[in-house]
C-alpha cells in the first residue's frame, strides 16, 4: 500500500481527501503545519505530499524548498489562488503539480496517480489484491477466483475491493457508504445488504475459502475461512 502525506491546517480538507485516498487504497498521513510536515517526511516513508501553501509556522512554498533538500518524493501543491505566477513559482520550486482550491477530489486522485505514474513507472500498483486463489484489479475491474471471472457491477467490484483490502476488520453499513458511494449518498444504508447479498452467492459458487460476515448489529467484514 503506498503512503501519501496531506499538510493542510484545514482539518475538514484533510478528512476529505483522506476518506477518497483511503477508498482508491493508499495509505494517508497527516500534518497540519510545516514544521510538523518536515518532521514527518523525516521518519516515515511516504510516496508523495499534497501539500497546502497556507500553513502556520512555514508556508508552503518554505516546506516544497525543505523537502526537496532531503528527498525526491513528488508534491502536489493545493492552492486558493490560481495566479499564474503562484503555479510558476510552485513548479519551480521543485512542485510536481499544483491545484487550485476548491478542487473536485476525483481530478485530484486522478493527478496523484499521474503524477505516481511518472515518478515510479509501472512498480506503482495501489489498487490490486493478491490472495490464494483470489485476485482482484480495481484498475481493470477484474476480479477471479482460480481462473473464474467473476462478473461484477462496479459498485460491487469496489465493495470487494474494499472489504478484502480491510480483511478481518468491521465496518458499519455508514462507514461502507461512506468508502464505496462517499459523502454524497443520500439513498438507503440497506443498500449495503443487497450487495453483500450478491457477492456472498457469487463468492460461494466459486470457492469456499471466503465470505464476508455479518457482525451483528454492527455490520460486515471479509474472513478467509
Amino acid at each position: 500500500m503506498k503512503k501519501i502525506l496531506v499538510v493542510d491546517d484545514d482539518i475538514n480538507i484533510c478528512e476529505l481527501i483522506g476518506l477518497y485516498l483511503r477508498k482508491e487504497g493508499y495509505e494517508v498521513v497527516f500534518a497540519h503545519d510545516g514544521k510538523s510536515a518536515i518532521d514527518v517526511l523525516g521518519r516515515e516513508i511516504s510516496n508523495l505530499v499534497i501539500l497546502d501553501i497556507m500553513l502556520p509556522e512555514m508556508d508552503g512554498w518554505d516546506v516544497c524548498t525543505e523537502m526537496k533538500k532531503i528527498s525526491d518524493i513528488p508534491i502536489i501543491m493545493l492552492s486558493a489562488k490560481g495566479d499564474t505566477f503562484d503555479k510558476v513559482l510552485g513548479l519551480k520550486l521543485g512542485a510536481d503539480d499544483y491545484m487550485v482550491k476548491p478542487f473536485e477530489p476525483r481530478e485530484l486522485i486522478a493527478r496523484i496517480d499521474a503524477v505516481l505514474r511518472r515518478t515510479y513507472g509501472s512498480t506503482i500498483s495501489t489498487k490490486s489484491i493478491s490472495l490464494p486463489n483470489l485476485y482482484i484489479d480495481l484498475d481493470k475491474y477484474i476480479a477471479r477466483i482460480d481462473d473464474e471471472h467473476m462478473k461484477l457491477p462496479k459498485k460491487e467490484m469496489e465493495l470487494l475491493y474494499f472489504l478484502v483490502k480491510n480483511k478481518g476488520k468491521v465496518f458499519t453499513r455508514e462507514q461502507l457508504i461512506d468508502n464505496i458511494w462517499g459523502m454524497d449518498f443520500f439513498g438507503d444504508t440497506r443498500t449495503i445488504d443487497v450487495h453483500v447479498k450478491r457477492l456472498r452467492e457469487k463468492l460461494s459458487r466459486l470457492s469456499d475459502k471466503y465470505n464476508i460476515k455479518t457482525i451483528w448489529g454492527v455490520g460486515y467484514k471479509f474472513e478467509i475461512i
